[in-house]
């Protein structure tokens, strides 16, 4: 078997309505980390709330730079027009973190939330991916991945819910959930 010769940074989508793709991205910045590469992260949708990652990722501060920039689950707002300008803000940071030479891995964590609620345009989104600077990884997590969106990614794991404690009334758990 002839081994592979391409290298290129890959477009990365983590989807599905299953838990685990905020959790297989952030394995994926530690893994980076752990090779020395600079990573970005980019939450998109979790607010102010104290999730263990943040906590963990300051431990590589050096190597993994987290940026918290949504205002919390964006369907249940009270001024929308607020959270979509939040987004773009948010999109337009993501675009110059991975034009910026500066990272390796880019994580767009809970992205696909902005395309299905139509806070941004998927084309001109769609475009920018595939034009990026050569060699960044991006990854998109979130449920509900558009078509065209999967269609262009490299690497496409889905999620699938099989069990979840929170349907025997178990509530989230600190280590777990968050």
């Amino acid at each position: 078997m002839n081994e592979p010769k391409t290298k290129k940074g890959l477009l990365i989508v983590n989807t599905g309505d299953g838990k685990g793709k905020t959790t297989a991205a952030l394995g994926m910045a530690l893994r980076a980390a752990g090779h020395g590469l600079r990573v970005c992260f980019i939450q998109f949708i979790k607010g102010s709330w104290k999730y263990g990652e943040l906590e963990a990722v300051k431990r590589f501060e050096d190597l993994i730079d987290f940026h918290v920039m949504g205002k919390g689950f964006t369907w249940k707002s009270e001024n929308l027009e607020k959270d979509i300008a939040a987004a773009r803000a948010a999109w337009a940071f993501a675009r110059k973190a991975v034009n910026s030479h500066r990272y390796d891995v880019v994580v767009l964590d809970e992205f696909t939330y902005l395309l299905t609620y139509r806070m941004l345009d998927l084309e001109p989104v769609l475009a920018f991916l595939a034009n990026r600077v050569n060699g960044v990884h991006v990854v998109i997590t979130g449920r509900g991945a558009p078509q065209a969106l999967l269609d262009a990614a490299d690497l496409v794991t889905e999620m699938r819910a099989v069990r979840h404690p929170y349907q025997c009334g178990i509530k989230a758990q600190k280590g777990v959930e968050f």
